[in-house]
């Protein structure tokens, strides 16, 4: 299963559809496989990397999981970025990376978290670095440190930024792409709590509602997002990403994880009577709030987690629905919509 790791150093907005193309140098002293995406000055060697890193020490660890390590890095230029780097000791954990890379590649959107640059090194491993995002992940701030409460007003602008990076994925794209692994701890925040959405080590792309995955291949998730119709069939769709992007709703609201490691329970059997009465909503609200959301919205998006965790994938929303219902009844994000900011 895919583990955090990703990233950020200033905000930049983009617009349009990137140019695809990489310019690739060759390296002859080093022999090593680096590329610059288009559009960006300098190429770093892993050298360089490693010297950006401090020599990958402890005291720039950002993250770590099963295959990947992100190191924080400091450029020449004195901007940040972060340094993925990804378990390159087999054959498939390389298909991974290539994926990924593959997919970072093409696809460039405000709230998608950018690619600066790669490396591949035998040695290290293969290497994503990133823009360096400064305030963590939506599961540090909704279920970390209790001293940290994110205001109703940011909650809802993470949802309709979320949407609107899964719009960019399924129907804005070059490719359409599924992420696969949508969960509050792939959403990473910047200094203004804007949505940037990483890690696609598990994205599908190239198709355009669903395919079917070889019977052999083991079927993964993040408990208390993954689909269970995913989980039933092995049948990867746009869908699986819109039932966990309702997950992500549910939390937003409530301030519980999707599934509690304690008791085995997730968030979607807790907020059962809700999804059926959404009248009810004012219960599972986030205590910490202290009354300060409104009411009418809480029940809107209710409404709208209902739609997408609906058991029947068919009836659940795209991306651009969830999107226009959340501009027709989210008033606390209609400085958002007013910029209509396009991708």
């Amino acid at each position: 299963m895919a583990f955090l790791g990703c990233f950020g150093y200033k905000l930049i907005k983009r617009g349009g559809v990137p140019d695809a193309r990489v310019i690739v140098e060759d390296d002859k002293d080093d022999g090593l496989d680096c590329t610059t995406i288009t559009g960006q000055v300098t190429r770093y060697t892993s050298g360089e990397l490693k010297k950006f890193t401090t020599n990958f020490s402890t005291s720039k660890l950002i993250a770590c999981g099963g295959f990947s390590t992100v190191y924080l890095a400091e450029f020449p230029n004195s901007t940040l970025g972060a340094v993925k780097i990804m378990d390159s000791s087999s054959e498939h954990l390389n298909r991974i990376y290539k994926q990924e890379l593959d997919i970072l590649l093409q696809i460039q959107h405000d709230n998608i978290v950018r690619l600066l640059d790669h490396c591949d090194d035998a040695e290290l491993g293969n290497m994503l670095v990133f823009e360096y995002v400064p305030n963590g992940t939506l599961q540090d701030k909704l279920h970390g440190k209790r001293d940290t409460i994110i205001p109703w007003r940011n909650r809802m602008t993470v949802a309709f930024q979320l949407a609107q990076a899964i719009e960019y994925l399924h129907e804005k794209s070059p490719l359409q792409i599924v992420h696969s692994d949508i969960k509050a701890s792939n959403i990473l925040l910047d200094k203004q709590f804007n949505c940037k959405l990483c890690d696609f080590g598990s994205a599908k792309m190239g198709f355009s509602s669903s395919v079917l995955p070889p019977t052999n291949r083991m079927m993964l998730g993040s408990p208390g997002y993954t689909d269970p119709h995913y989980l039933r069939t092995g049948i990867a769709s746009k869908k699986n990403d819109i039932y966990s992007f309702g997950v992500v709703i549910l939390e937003l609201i409530s301030g519980v994880e999707a599934f509690s490691s304690d008791t085995g329970e997730r968030l979607i059997s807790k907020a059962a009577p809700v999804l059926k009465n959404v009248s009810t909503v004012a219960e599972m609200v986030d205590p910490r709030l202290n009354g300060d959301y409104e009411l009418e919205e809480a029940k809107a998006m209710a409404s709208l987690a209902a739609l997408c965790l609906s058991n029947c994938s068919s009836l659940r929303p795209s991306a651009s629905e969830i999107l226009e219902v959340m501009r027709s009844r989210m008033s606390s994000i209609s400085f958002l919509c007013s910029v209509d900011k396009k991708v």
